[in-house]
């Protein structure tokens, strides 16, 4: 029984490896292959365009009374300038 789950965990480790190294049949430049040329034009991506998102104004003032891990509760005013990342969820 312990030699079954060796040998099973062994055939999964061998599998990752193998499915990790990206092996394809395409050759390799530098191996005597040769790599076809792109048009600079089809070489340089375009950029996606987004649509256009409405303006709502300004972001209205955090009102909670709650805060976690701060003294104080947070203020927009006194955020500004800086880089914040809001993760909002709720005990449920």
């Amino acid at each position: 029984m312990r030699s079954n789950m060796k040998l099973c965990l062994f055939f999964l480790l061998g599998f990752s490896l193998v499915a990790c190294t990206g092996i394809s049949d395409s050759p390799t430049p530098g191996a005597g292959a040769v790599v076809p040329s792109v048009p600079e034009s089809e070489a340089t991506p375009t950029p996606m365009k987004s649509p256009p998102l409405p303006d709502l104004g300004p972001a209205p003032e955090l009102t909670n009374q709650v805060w976690l891990n701060t003294e104080a509760p947070l203020r927009l005013a006194d955020l500004r300038g800086q880089v914040v990342l809001l993760e909002m969820w709720t005990f449920g």
